[in-house]
């Protein structure tokens, strides 16, 4: 009683001034409530209530850690301008680990880039919601922390015992994990086979639902028949890291080398939509022959008189930088069409796309205004978004705003390709590779040539024939007479 006694006097001196207000609470007061499991060794589980005038308020915040400690959520904050979901890659952080201001959390992928998720809180991670491969809509929670100086055990597995997701009624019927004590890994098995939580009989501790439950269910309601290729299967933190793991596969299903159904995801859902949308769009295609022979000569002298070991001269970019200068000449090439209005808008900036095949899919980052950049630093910075590209670490401002497309599909191989129109653009052009091939000369004469196909794919809405075909032979000039730069470049 003597225990107890002083206690509340301690509690009344330290807490008046925030408990005993008669009138709406403020923000501070409004913890999230923990279950309090009590202390260990030999402290006493007290809770204190008193009643203020209308208001009942209770002491358990502060034996759970104090009225300034609380669970607060981090969402998914918005990445870019019509961006409303990203995808989950990976956590750079596990549950229970302390986390810094502005500490990185996670990485995301939208339709336009990679991007990092930063830590707003100086504080403890105490449970994910999402697993990597998971659609996280923008403003939904991406994990809970415990802001510093909670009472959180460090151990992965005490956080989450102790944390308890509390949904309303109608915030179950949308979660089917909702109050369950699982980890991300038992989250993402349940997920997969479409397993309410809530129906699993937990076998862990207070009721803990484990992978074993998940198998166990599933073999019960018939949805697997066989639980062998589970046995071995490791459900640690693999999930932690961002690595897919396609383990979870009945093993009667992978001896007959089943199907897998693999979704789309980042760069490849954004082609699902633009090349969708392009379908709609009447295009018409241009083809034609360019003798390489000149550019192959000037690619080499670059070579030879290079004097920066890290940059690598191509073909590239001379075709680049020649087809800014033809664009100069035809600007309508370089524009887009507003539909609404039905007007056209000639673009000042060369933002010259360059379609590269990458691990995570097709990507077209764009080189900002090429009408000012040399040969030398449009090889820097091509060289800087190929690099970014396959590491998947473009940032938005390196594939928006594009003007116009070159995809160089004869890197890979192939003569030439009909390309589609990457949207809101108005043209795109394919090259092919280029090769050697017999020409003949005026007088009968054959002789070997260096020969690129290229061919340029148009909105025919704007763009008509003609001036697709003057532009082309503007820059088929260009390309095989390269000394015309020097007269036309600024």
């Amino acid at each position: 009683m003597l225990i107890v006694r002083r206690v509340w006097h301690k509690l009344v001196r330290s807490s008046t001034p925030r408990f005993l207000y008669p009138y709406p609470a403020p923000a501070l007061l409004k913890a999230p409530k923990l279950p309090f499991t009590g202390y260990t060794n030999n402290s006493i589980n007290i809770k204190i209530e008193t009643k203020v005038g209308w208001r009942l308020f209770s002491s358990q915040a502060l034996a759970d850690g104090g009225m300034s400690d609380r669970i607060v959520d981090v969402p998914l904050a918005q990445t870019g301008e019509g961006i409303a979901e990203c995808e989950l890659l990976k956590w750079f952080v596990k549950e229970g680990d302390e986390v810094e201001d502005f500490q990185p959390l996670c990485e995301v992928q939208s339709d336009k880039a990679t991007i990092e998720i930063t830590s707003r809180y100086k504080g403890k991670v105490a449970q994910f919601q999402y697993v990597p491969g998971d659609i996280v809509k923008v403003g939904e929670t991406l994990l809970k922390m415990v802001v510093e100086g909670a009472q959180v055990p460090p151990q992965k597995h005490d956080v989450t015992e102790n944390i308890i997701s509390h949904c309303s009624e109608g915030e179950v019927n949308k979660s089917k994990t909702c109050g369950v004590l699982s980890t991300p890994a038992v989250r993402h098995l349940g997920k997969q086979y479409d397993i309410n939580l809530n129906d699993v009989h937990g076998s862990g501790k207070d009721g803990r639902v484990l992978k074993e439950d998940i198998i166990k269910h599933a073999i019960q309601k018939g949805i697997i028949k066989d639980s062998s290729g589970f046995e071995n299967a490791d459900s640690g933190d693999q999930f932690l890291r961002g690595e897919e793991d396609y383990s979870y596969v009945p093993a009667e299903l992978g001896s007959h080398h089943g199907d897998k159904t693999i979704p789309l995801r980042g760069f490849q859902r954004t082609m699902v939509k633009t090349m969708s949308m392009a379908a709609k769009v009447p295009h018409f295609h241009y083809v034609e022959e360019i003798n390489c022979d000149a550019l192959v000569e000037l690619k080499e002298s670059f070579q030879n008189n290079n004097t920066e070991p890290g940059v690598k001269h191509t073909f590239l970019p001379s075709l680049i930088k020649s087809l800014s200068v033809a664009i100069s000449k035809y600007p309508w090439i370089n524009s887009r069409f507003n539909e609404d209005s039905m007007e056209v808008i000639l673009k000042g900036s060369h933002n010259i796309g360059i379609a590269m095949a990458t691990p995570s899919g097709l990507v077209v980052p764009n080189i900002k205004n090429v009408q000012s950049l040399s040969i030398l630093e449009i090889t820097k910075e091509l060289s800087r978004l190929q690099q970014l590209a396959l590491a998947n670490k473009l940032n938005p401002e390196d594939i928006t705003g594009g003007t116009i497309t070159l995809s160089n599909i004869g890197a890979i191989g192939g003569k030439f390709g009909a390309p589609i129109l990457n949207l809101p653009e108005l043209a795109i052009i394919a090259i092919g590779r280029i090769q050697k091939v017999a020409h003949f000369a005026d007088d009968g004469n054959a002789y070997p040539a260096s020969v690129m196909t290229v061919n340029i794919g148009a909105d025919h809405r704007v763009l008509d024939g003609a001036t697709v075909a003057r532009f082309c032979n503007e820059w088929k000039q260009l390309i095989e007479k390269p000394e015309l730069l020097m007269l036309l470049m600024r």
